[in-house]
């Protein structure tokens, strides 16, 4: 029998979601994990990501996973930014899966794919 928490098999959403949830419970944290919390926490993990590429050229930036303490560091902040990501989607009742592809279907029509005489590639401004 193979370990649920065994961090070197492959995970998948539903998992990752009930995981987070226990580990929360245990720990009588869902008071704590309003909409609100969530989505601060959840801003300042995406902060701390950002802070690792604050002062690096393009280039410097697009290495980062070369140098192994900066790569763990990237690795550690996307985990915190998704675990967050995903508790806030659990306590709203969001699922991330389908309005991603929703989103996607909406950009797709409002951002048609250009005639290639005519565009630059350069993406539009929001």
């Amino acid at each position: 029998m193979t370990d649920p928490h065994d961090a070197s098999r492959p995970a998948d959403l539903p998992a990752l979601r009930r995981r987070l949830a226990e580990f929360a419970a245990a720990r009588n944290w869902q008071p704590y994990h309003t909409p609100k919390n969530l989505v601060a926490a959840l801003a300042v993990e995406a902060a701390e990501l950002q802070e690792i590429f604050q002062w690096l050229t393009p280039e410097e930036s697009a290495g980062v996973m070369d140098d192994p303490d900066t790569a763990h560091r990237v690795t550690d902040e996307v985990a915190d930014v998704l675990a967050y990501l995903l508790q806030f989607c659990e306590v709203l009742g969001v699922d991330p899966l389908a309005a991603l592809a929703e989103k996607i279907d909406r950009n797709e029509h409002r951002f048609p794919v250009p005639d290639p005489e005519r565009s630059s590639g350069a993406p539009p401004r929001a």
